[in-house]
């Protein structure tokens, strides 16, 4: 087995979007082949509603599949195609806008202002761009925990992990994504097909990945089970991991443990073209998604009323 080294880490950063929705922008709007056929990933948890309330109106989607993963709090959805629903706690919906659908997501926080989860958009090949639009609202209760003997919990949304298989299916990147805990102090590796592209993203606690040339962090020692540790060069909340090529990745938790999203894909090594929610190859492509969208005929596929 061959570690995968950490080609980079950094930080999420603060960002507005919608109607002015607090967010981190894990990474994206920059060079997508280090995460192809991932484009852009925001953190979305925030415990002030005057920061999230005003959601995300109306928009337009095309060549794209966004992923939204609620921790805690809801968030109510609704599109052009006539579906609406709400995304609760640990609940997982997978939209694959293909040719084109107009929504909008209006997050409604918990009883006590937590609106929590992350929303990931992977990219369609050039072949389904034009794909009928599909939902996978997926609840809870159908994703599955693993639980380890050494206390660690890898929840499996999408691809497999030891025989037990995510509920999410069909999808054309065909990801694999895991929300993991590692208790303090404990160790682990995880497979990861050498083919694929990926990153984790810490969201709990701290760790260190091996093969990190320069770790973010700070040396903090500890004492566990009767006997004094030393952990140094530990990532923390809201770092992102990038990997380069391998099949395994291994990680150290810190004191307090660690959760994170370790998530792959296949990359399509196709050209992107991109403007905002819209994601084509050309940029003909592209302009011919926009005068569509100016002159009414964007929706291909159902009724365009919507704004109910």
């Amino acid at each position: 087995m061959s570690i995968r080294p950490v080609k980079k880490t950094s930080v999420a950063r603060p960002a507005m979007e919608g109607a002015g929705v607090h967010l981190h922008r894990v990474f994206g709007f920059g060079d997508t082949k280090p995460f192809d056929p991932f484009l852009m990933m925001d953190d979305f948890r925030n415990d002030h509603p005057n920061q999230y309330s005003k959601g995300f109106p109306w928009h337009p989607h095309r060549g794209i599949e966004t992923i939204t993963y609620v921790l805690k709090g809801t968030v109510a959805h609704a599109d052009s195609l006539g579906n609406f629903g709400d995304l609760s706690d640990g609940d997982i919906q997978w939209m694959t806008a293909g040719s084109g659908i107009i929504h909008q997501e209006m997050p409604k926080g918990d009883k006590n202002g937590h609106m929590h989860g992350f929303q990931l958009w992977a990219n369609l090949p050039s072949a389904d761009k034009m794909t009928t639009p599909r939902y996978q609202d997926i609840k809870s209760k159908e994703i599955r925990i693993l639980e380890e003997d050494d206390g660690s919990k890898i929840k499996v949304i999408a691809g497999n992990f030891k025989g037990v298989k995510g509920p999410v299916d069909n999808i054309l990147a065909d990801p694999h994504y895991l929300d993991i805990f590692v208790p303090a102090g404990m160790s682990k590796r995880f497979p990861f097909d050498t083919y694929r592209q990926g990153f984790a993203y810490i969201f709990e606690g701290s760790a260190r990945f091996d093969g990190a040339s320069n770790p973010v962090g700070v040396k903090v020692e500890k004492e566990y089970d009767g006997r004094e540790v030393e952990i140094r060069d530990l990532s923390g909340n809201r770092t992102l991991v990038l990997f380069d090529r391998g099949d395994e990745v291994v990680v150290h938790a810190g004191p307090k443990g660690v959760r994170f999203l370790l998530i792959s894909g296949k990359p399509l090594k196709e050209p992107v073209a991109w403007h905002g929610p819209i994601v084509m190859n050309t940029q003909a492509e592209l302009q011919q998604a926009i005068k569509e969208l100016n002159n009414g005929t964007f929706i291909k596929t159902g009724s365009a009323g919507y704004g109910y």
